[in-house]
């Protein structure tokens, strides 16, 4: 069945991997319900989308710094002690967040406090769970564990926010916070049950010497690596060609209120169609295990993704020339648009599993931290750097021209960075070269 289906052979010859899938899956659903409560409960106290903006703001600064630093913590000590560590004050911080509630505190300065606390500690997690990987299930079933790991994260965005919501108006923030505090022990007993994890000390790959230490100076050997690598940086610029020249996420507001109808239920039924696209590759995987080169499979996924995100523009455009019915149904419009945005998802998916593959099997062990905590950096910070240029686009041309002309840039960019960096269209995973 793997033949068509996800690949479940990682789940089946690792057992310490099998743990940290199942707690990271749990983990995943718990983080959704917090960050859906939170921006509910900041508007809930303040009656401001400025202040529900801040949220994303807190949680982005901590972020970025935390990745990076956190991926050099990575690359110095026992990996399994830092995720330990790191997941133990993640954990810290959703129980303040849900003692906040309890405690009908009501300070919306200090739930963004625990919320940057929260997103630091992630900051720290996150690229040290994905450097442990490649040594729960080795290079090749890394394809395997990616998808399997992108098709939880995809369940839990498609899930979580509507659970969030249910529980937030039936039982109230302190029970929903409460939830996450409980389901992310999993994750964290995912990570005590692993063996010793210490990064490999390798100083043959041309960096230059391992410093062992942490500090400005590591995170910028792992930045000189990524600038001399034109294979691992590839998998960068092709995500911020995807990312910044065309997200549409920050027009779909405009295009429900304003040109297909349905309002708040249209973002909801593109949102979710962008989620279920990129789930769904997780589902049926199967065909993309028996693909080796991956380079190329990057490239032709991130075009797909800005033809998608045209022929979406281009949907949005014809639908401009009907009237919105005024009493905010829905008009057949937005079933084609829907189509378009879930194979969107399904390219974006398809690169996300071959760019973080590439990035696990081509980097050595000793900087594979630190290029998880940029690579962590990139998949936060540009999609929000991308709603910011699509947003500013269509204040000046428009929903429907920003969409067509992000994902006619998308296209051309990638034309461009093929043609300038021809070796990354013949990387193979049977030989992966950085």
């Amino acid at each position: 069945m793997s033949r068509f289906f996800a690949d479940l052979t990682p789940l089946r010859v690792s057992q310490a991997y099998r743990r940290l899938w199942l707690g990271n899956a749990l983990a995943a659903i718990g983080a959704q319900l917090t960050l859906v409560a939170v921006s509910l409960e900041v508007y809930a106290l303040t009656q401001s989308s400025l202040y529900v903006g801040l949220v994303g703001l807190f949680a982005l600064v901590p972020l970025v710094v935390a990745g990076l630093y956190g991926g050099a913590v990575a690359d110095v000590y026992d990996r399994r002690k830092v995720a330990l560590v790191s997941g133990f004050f993640l954990w810290l911080s959703i129980c303040g967040i849900a003692a906040h509630a309890w405690m009908d505190v009501e300070n919306v300065w200090l739930l963004y406090g625990l919320v940057a606390l929260h997103s630091a500690a992630q900051g720290v997690n996150q690229p040290t769970r994905s450097a442990i990987i490649p040594a729960l299930v080795g290079h090749k079933l890394l394809p395997a564990a990616n998808a399997l790991n992108m098709m939880t994260f995809n369940f839990a965005m498609m899930g979580g926010p509507l659970l969030a919501g249910v529980l937030v108006a039936t039982v109230g923030y302190a029970w929903t916070y409460s939830i996450d505090v409980v389901a992310y022990l999993a994750a964290l007993w995912a990570l005590f049950r692993l063996p010793p994890l210490p990064p490999q000390k390798d100083e043959t790959d041309g960096a230059g010497p391992q410093q062992h230490r942490v500090g400005v100076r590591s995170v910028v050997e792992g930045l000189v690596f990524l600038r001399t690598r034109k294979n691992v940086r590839m998998t960068f610029l092709m995500d911020f060609a995807a990312m910044i020249l065309a997200m549409p996420r920050a027009l779909l507001p405009a295009i429900g209120a304003l040109l297909v109808g349905g309002g708040e239920l249209t973002v909801g039924i593109l949102l979710g169609a962008l989620a279920a696209g990129s789930f769904l590759t997780g589902v049926f995987s199967g065909p993309l295990m028996r693909i080796h080169r991956h380079g190329a499979a990057v490239t032709w996924a991130v075009a797909a993704w800005g033809g998608c995100i045209a022929g979406f523009g281009a949907v949005v455009w014809l639908a401009s020339g009907e009237p919105v019915p005024p009493d905010g149904s829905l008009t057949w419009w937005v079933w084609p648009a829907a189509l378009l945005l879930l194979l969107a998802g399904v390219s974006d998916a398809v690169a996300m599993i071959f760019r973080q593959t590439i990035l696990q099997s081509a980097t050595p062990d000793h900087l594979r931290g630190r290029l998880q905590g940029v690579f962590i950096v990139v998949v936060a910070g540009g999609p929000r750097l991308g709603e910011l240029v699509s947003g500013s686009a269509a204040a000046a041309v428009g929903e429907s021209l920003t969409a067509v002309a992000g994902g006619t840039l998308c296209i051309l960019t990638v034309f461009v960075l093929a043609r300038r960096f021809p070796g990354f269209l013949r990387y193979d995973s049977r030989n992966p070269t950085p």
